[in-house]
């Protein structure tokens, strides 16, 4: 194989904007799944954990990665959840099988707790509401055990439990993945639409300021996909805020280009959905726009995953703790480009999950916890992509996938602010990349730092012994010349490109 490089061209023009980037576009996830709860944020025996059990390092570690916003408390778990069991004195909790994931649930950690967690992490928490179990009243005791602020039963006895402010919430799941046969409580599209509008309008009853998003296919592949979120819209559109997207991707089940070439098939998912909702709103005449909630994205290898199947007598048995490589983190961060080239349109995203379960977080139970390659990307994009999403115009050679034909090798996006503008761009090609970046319209700019994700073995790991084998590099094969900057992006790489204006 040929090792000389390709070359390509981009274009940035603060004057073709997409939208203001979202910083709720930066979230992640923490389920009652694995050791993704008890392992990874509460573990009161370990050694850097504080009065309340939240383990110290994973603490540090989650506002070094940055995340805006995380969703509590699933996914799968939430659809036979009662959150009942999870507030008040943690002696008299109840213990009770975890039905999503086979196990056994303490319920020593909590709503009033992970709200706590929340407050030190310094993100927004996102709630779900089982409505596979359970429903609109259900739903609404939650919202006002959380938002309201005293003088009944269910805020008083939040107040009881030591919580003496509301928690405010705004952004509510009606549910989670309701489409999946897997899920308790799984409905048919009309059940889950009437659902979810009706579930809606109670909780505005209880609090008019939430924000609510309606649960829409698992995945692209779901035999009712297209059909459920139309079918969901017609009943609640003017009901819900966000419509929800969840795909996930498995480097074992296609090939290295086609896993390569994952930020394709986000990108269709995308546009579809949108699609899918400016029809609905047009057959209803309706001026809202309806925005997107990907609330569940990531490399995930599936196709190794086998479920537990005991029911109880294991505890929390870790679940999915999945290995991430180079490729792997490059995957996550062309994903991460994909969200801002839409960022017109998707206004909340969820990686799943934060710690432990398919994480860019790993622990060892008493022991270290650590980056994986996964993190530093999403680290990177939600440090530097403040700004204004910008449409870039790409000219760059092609190569050949099984599954989605002609795929470009360079993927990229650009966020623009007076101060700066970032351009995170990722080289799918085995070979390395010559980049031209045309700033022209960014008259008197420097390109002063490029910081790469690349690995000679695209296999590598990081790992307890090795917790830094792979972490994002500066390279210094970059240069402005006549209103071009150039940049060698190594094979298999993710990058961010950082412009600054040129000070007199």
């Amino acid at each position: 194989m040929s090792s000389a490089p390709l070359n390509a061209e981009v274009v940035i023009d603060p004057r073709s904007p997409i939208a203001e980037v979202d910083r709720r576009l930066f979230g992640s996830f923490v389920e009652h799944m694995g050791r993704c709860v008890y392992g990874g944020v509460h573990e009161p025996e370990h050694p850097t954990a504080d009065e309340r059990g939240f383990r110290g390092d994973v603490l540090e570690l989650t506002r070094e990665l940055g995340p805006s916003v995380v969703r509590y408390p699933g996914g799968n778990f939430v659809s036979s959840y009662r959150w009942e069991d999870g507030v008040g004195p943690v002696g008299e909790r109840p213990k009770r099988l975890n039905l999503a994931w086979r196990s056994l649930e303490p319920n020593a950690f909590g709503l009033n707790e992970f709200m706590a967690w929340a407050k030190a992490a310094d993100v927004e928490p996102m709630l779900a509401v089982n409505l596979g179990t359970r429903g609109i009243q259900e739903a609404c005791d939650l919202l006002e055990y959380c938002n309201h602020p005293s003088g009944t039963h269910l805020s008083d006895l939040r107040r009881k439990h030591g919580v003496e402010a509301p928690h405010a919430i705004k952004l509510w799941c009606l549910g989670n993945e309701m489409d999946g046969p897997w899920q308790v409580g799984h409905k048919t599209p009309h059940e889950y639409g009437r659902l979810a509008a009706e579930t809606a309008n109670a909780m505005r009853m209880v609090d008019p300021s939430v924000e609510l998003v309606a649960a829409g296919s698992s995945n692209s592949q779901m035999p009712t996909f297209g059909e459920w979120e139309a079918t969901l819209l017609e009943h609640a559109y003017d009901q819900v805020d966000y419509v929800s997207l969840h795909h996930y991707f498995d480097p074992d089940t296609q090939d290295r280009a086609d896993f390569l070439a994952s930020g394709v098939v986000m990108d269709r998912f995308i546009e579809s959905v949108v699609a899918t909702c400016d029809h609905v709103g047009a057959k209803l005449r309706k001026r809202k726009r309806m925005r997107l909630s990907f609330d569940e994205w990531n490399v995930w290898y599936h196709s190794r995953f086998t479920e537990p199947t005991d029911r109880g007598l294991l505890g929390m048995p870790p679940l999915i703790e999945d290995d991430f490589t180079v490729t792997d983190a490059v995957v996550v961060g062309d994903l991460l480009i994909s969200l801002l080239r839409h960022a017109d349109r998707v206004a909340v995203a969820n990686q799943a999950q934060l710690v432990n379960v398919i994480a860019p977080i790993r622990t060892i139970d008493g022991g270290p916890a650590w980056r994986q390659s996964i993190f530093h990307p999403f680290a990177l994009t939600s440090r530097l992509a403040h700004g204004v999403a910008l449409r870039t115009a790409l000219r760059a050679p092609t190569y050949q996938t099984s599954e989605h034909g002609d795929v470009p090798v360079l993927s990229a996006v650009a966020v623009h602010r007076d101060d700066a503008t970032t351009l995170f761009a990722v080289n799918r090609a085995e070979r390395p990349l010559d980049l031209a970046i045309d700033l022209r319209s960014l008259p008197g700019h420097d390109l002063v730092e490029h910081l790469a994700v690349a690995d000679d073995d695209p296999a590598a790991i990081n790992t307890p012994d090795r917790p830094d084998r792979v972490r994002p590099r500066r390279l210094t094969t970059s240069a402005v010349d006549a209103g071009q900057a150039t940049a060698h992006l190594p094979p298999v790489s993710w990058n961010a490109l950082r412009l600054t204006p040129r000070k007199d």
